[in-house]
Parts: structure tokens; sequence; C-alpha cells
């Protein structure tokens, strides 16, 4: 099943850098493992925000949760989610979820 996730990150601004960077870092191999494994099938920054839009393709809700709660930046996350289903117009066949 594919969802569209948009994340929005809220960092503390009295967080060291380390920490900061560290969390980043381990957020970036997370997203990566993610993404070689087919679950993350896509991720968008947007622009002038510290937000990202993802098209995530999970088993069910429940896999989603645990992939998202898996994220290290998860305390400082916010979620907006939205399921998605083929649309009946569309011309592409690998959509198809």
């Amino acid at each position: 099943m594919l969802y569209h996730v948009s994340m929005t990150v809220n960092l503390p601004t009295d967080m060291p850098e380390e920490e900061a960077a560290d969390l980043k870092a381990r957020e970036t191999i997370y997203s990566q493992n993610l993404q070689t494994q087919g679950v993350l099938q896509h991720i968008w920054r947007v622009v002038g925000q510290f937000q990202n839009v993802s098209i995530f393709d999970c088993r069910n809700n429940s896999h989603l949760h645990a992939v998202l709660m898996g994220l290290p930046l998860r305390p400082y996350l916010s979620f907006d989610i939205t399921p998605l289903s083929h649309h009946p117009s569309s011309i592409r066949q690998d959509d198809m979820q």
C-alpha cells in the first residue's frame, strides 16, 4: 500500500550541533536503507523548509507505523499521512498498489 507522508523536523534550537549532526547522519543511513529495501519509494525536500515529502510502500498501516517510529529523528518529527490508491484514469500500471 502506498502512503504520501509529509514530515516536518522541529529540532530544539538549543540542541548541541554534535547531537543534531549525529541524528541527521543516523537518519540518512536509515532512510537510505529503506530506499534500498523499496519501502521508501520517493523522497523530496520541500524548498525553504526543514521538511520532506515521501512516498512509502508498506504492507499495511502497522508496517508504516513501525517504519516511522524507527526514524532516528522521530522525537522531533510531525507527520501528515495520506493513504494512496490507483486512480482509474492513470495509464501507469506500476502504481497499482
